[in-house]
């Protein structure tokens, strides 16, 4: 993992740190972004209703889609689309949302289902047309692949009739109602033909025109949603009849007119097959949460520089950051947002790379996990940071009550994290074998807190701890009772996939250290890791000494450890908060995040301010 740009060209600290968290391209890769958010469409409005935000943000929606080179390009390319997540999240999370489904869940699905050239996607392209993409049910979150949505062939039409059959099956949450113009969807339903079943397919739907739903399409607006003002929506279908070409793939393995081939193992494939842009989606996901979080985080850091309090025994007023009641937990949040960026950059690494098919499924986990832990892990910091800047944090114009609620959509969108959590449980608790590297390591008392190789060292036996103790409790339940057993080892399998995510951002953080040069930025990056790793040995020392893992006098030292790692990270927030590359133009938008902020209180009318007029 390399962090520099080029080996002629010399970086500072903190482009060093950017390179770190961003990737050794992040001029290329993120420079359009950073660009397009310090332009006057996307600078921050004051005030606004909810559905004039909405509209806002179709509205910059389409500047955006002007302003790419191609529209299927970006789709195409999971890079650019997470680059797109990270950035405009803090700016507009609607927009964020809006954007996210047109290009990767509708457009990217187009264009993975179907040869080049086969359909006409000039509607989508230049938005005369904004996709959307239509698979969860009311009665069908998680288990999508049990959905009740139809898509029944019609032999003398050539077509399908798509139906809801009952309330449970009604869509749920997609953006499908007028507000922002016309709209099509892609809609997962289940393909039967001749009373067989041949899985969950994609079809192209046109549902909306400018002002209504189309003929048999019933659109509703769901309750208002916390945070940012996206048309969320039931939809419904009502024999809807289409043509064959509506169906994604039409023609493709083995499928002729009025013949569909479904075989073993086809229904399942099939639905991945439909579902596949939600992985792409994750990483956007994993993307948009760091994001958030550096921005909340910066603030933060740069409100407490600026906010000053009376000082001791009547001494000069201080700024709060030099209270370690204040700094420690932005600190602690610095390690958390560093090892966030890094595990993102760490799984979106290995599958772009992976083309091994039986290691996909590994790297899939990885990506599953590192969406759930980074959104987490994101809400942890941004209440923090909101906290942090007390009640002016509470208000809209100050920019984090929208992050704040924004990233619970995250935590949700494209699978609920506790899903994901125990799917990779699942699919992990019976490889901690003995001898495998999830197993507990042989007990061992010699190594230093200084050193991260021990630290990471000990994170992996925390997680081989946890498996072993899942592995115990299932084997004690009986076999027949197999969601006994999951029962019984589900909460400490858990406890092993968070484990996980610790290892993996800790393996992230030593990769990137080892590929820095020595100087400033390895240093200020080191501190980072030791924190990170040294706050969860701290919250697992117990178990860790049990195994004979740390030594008594270890444990003891770990308090002391980390307020020496917490002292020196707190030196050097600003310089590691400016490493975040926010625009200054974004910065400016949020009065808390400049040392004039109380100006934007300021009255014109208030008596300070006319008595100097009177007195002229």
């Amino acid at each position: 993992m390399s962090v520099t740009l080029t080996d002629t060209v010399p970086l500072s600290t903190t482009e060093l740190l950017t390179g770190v968290l961003l990737g050794p391209e992040f001029r290329r890769e993120h420079g359009f972004w950073q660009r397009l958010i310090s332009t006057e469409p996307f600078r921050r409005p004051a005030g606004g209703t909810p559905d004039e935000r909405l509209e806002l943000a179709y509205d910059r929606l389409r500047i955006l889609n002007l302003s790419l080179d191609s529209g299927a390009r970006l789709a195409a390319d999971p890079r650019a689309l997470a680059a797109l997540h990270a950035w405009l999240g803090p700016v507009d999370p609607a927009l964020t949302t809006v954007a996210g489904i047109h290009y990767n869940l509708f457009l990217g699905s187009l264009l993975d289902h179907e040869c080049a050239g086969r359909r006409d996607l000039s509607d989508y392209l230049t938005m005369r047309r904004i996709g959307t993409f239509l698979c969860t049910e009311v009665a069908h979150g998680n288990n999508a692949s049990a959905m009740e949505t139809t898509a029944t062939y019609d032999r003398e039409r050539d077509g399908f009739v798509l139906h809801t059959p009952n309330a449970g099956a009604q869509k749920f949450m997609p953006n499908t109602s007028p507000a922002g113009g016309a709209k099509s969807g892609l809609v997962a339903a289940r393909l039967v033909a001749d009373g067989s079943d041949h899985g969950v397919r994609l079809f192209l739907v046109a549902i909306t025109d400018d002002e209504r739903a189309l003929p048999g399409i019933r659109v509703r607006r769901l309750p208002a949603r916390m945070g940012s003002p996206v048309d969320h929506c039931l939809t419904s279908f009502d024999r809807l009849f289409l043509t064959r070409d509506a169906l994604l793939g039409n023609g493709e393995e083995g499928d002729t007119k009025g013949e569909f081939r479904t075989g073993p193992g086809d229904r399942r494939r099939r639905f991945q097959t439909s579902i596949g842009r939600v992985t792409p989606g994750r990483i956007s996901m994993s993307a948009c949460a760091a994001g958030s979080a550096r921005a909340s985080l910066a603030v933060a850091v740069r409100y407490g520089g600026h906010r000053l309090i009376s000082g001791t025994r009547g001494k000069p007023a201080v700024p709060v950051n030099a209270h370690r009641s204040h700094h420690g937990p932005l600190a602690s949040a610095m390690a958390t947002v560093f090892g966030m960026s890094l595990l993102y950059r760490r799984a979106q690494e290995r599958w772009e790379a992976c083309t091994d098919e039986d290691r996909r499924t590994d790297v899939a986990r990885l990506v599953d996990v590192a969406k759930a832990w980074i959104t987490w892990r994101a809400r942890d910091v941004i209440v923090e940071s909101r906290e942090r800047c007390g009640a002016q944090a509470l208000l809209e114009n100050n920019g984090m009550t929208e992050l704040v609620t924004g990233v619970e959509g995250a935590i949700t969108a494209e699978g609920d994290n506790i899903a994901l959590y125990a799917k990779a449980a699942a699919d992990m608790l019976f490889a901690a074998e003995p001898g495998h590297e999830d197993a507990p390591e042989r007990p061992r008392r010699r190594g230093d807190l200084a050193d991260p190789g021990f630290l990471g060292q000990l994170l992996a036996s925390v997680q081989g701890i946890w498996f072993a103790r899942a592995r115990e409790r299932a084997l004690r339940a009986p076999d027949a009772d197999a969601l006994g057993r999951w029962n019984a080892a589900s909460g400490p399998a858990l406890r092993g996939v968070e484990a996980y995510a610790y290892r993996q951002a800790a393996e992230a953080y030593a990769e990137a250290r080892a590929a820095l040069p020595e100087g400033a930025a390895r240093d200020r990056l080191g501190e980072l890791e030791r924190l990170f790793a040294v706050e969860w040995v701290a919250r697992n020392s117990g178990d860790l000494l049990a195994a004979g893992l740390l030594s008594g006098d270890q444990v003891d030292a770990l308090p002391e450890t980390a307020e020496e790692l917490i002292a020196a990270v707190a030196e050097h927030a600003p310089e590691l908060a400016e490493s975040f590359a926010l625009p200054e133009e974004l910065l400016a938008d949020w009065p808390i995040a400049g040392p004039g902020y109380a100006d934007a209180y300021d009255d014109p009318r208030g008596a300070w301010n006319t008595a100097q007029a009177d007195s002229r």
